[in-house]
């Protein structure tokens, strides 16, 4: 089994400004009732968990249409989850998207809005090693 690497200040920088991360902050949920409403409970399992060598381009398609796609995915960052397709996000996005929702989380939402007035400012690279460094 390989060990997943961990994301690239690039990918967190762009992860950070991905419209599924805001939409998962915005639609996270306490409960698990949003579990009953997935498109996923009419298909095979096995569609969200593929081979390493299998594409996943069945279940992100899936994921798409449905509409409760911000609270799975914010119930995968929440756990840590990286394994699979959740919230229509493969286990690579998902790795590079936990660092800024790890750092939203902490700060009540505001990181997403810092990192992208971090970026302008002083370039992706540089706000994102100091929102890693922070984390």
């Amino acid at each position: 089994m390989t060990r997943a690497r961990m994301p690239r200040p690039n990918e967190v920088a762009a992860a950070s400004r991905d419209p599924r991360l805001r939409r998962a902050f915005e639609e996270r949920e306490d409960g698990q009732a949003w579990r009953v409403r997935g498109v996923c409970r009419s298909v095979d399992p096995e569609v969200f968990f593929p081979a390493p060598n299998e594409a996943t381009d069945a279940a992100v398609a899936l994921c798409r249409t449905c509409d409760v796609q911000g609270a799975c995915l914010a119930w995968a960052l929440d756990v840590g989850d990286c394994h699979g397709v959740w919230g229509g996000t493969t286990a690579r996005e998902r790795r590079a998207m936990l660092v800024a929702w790890r750092a939203g989380m902490r700060e009540s939402g505001t990181a997403f809005d810092a990192l992208a007035a971090a970026s302008a400012l002083v370039g992706p690279i540089s706000a994102t090693r100091e929102l890693v460094a922070s984390a």
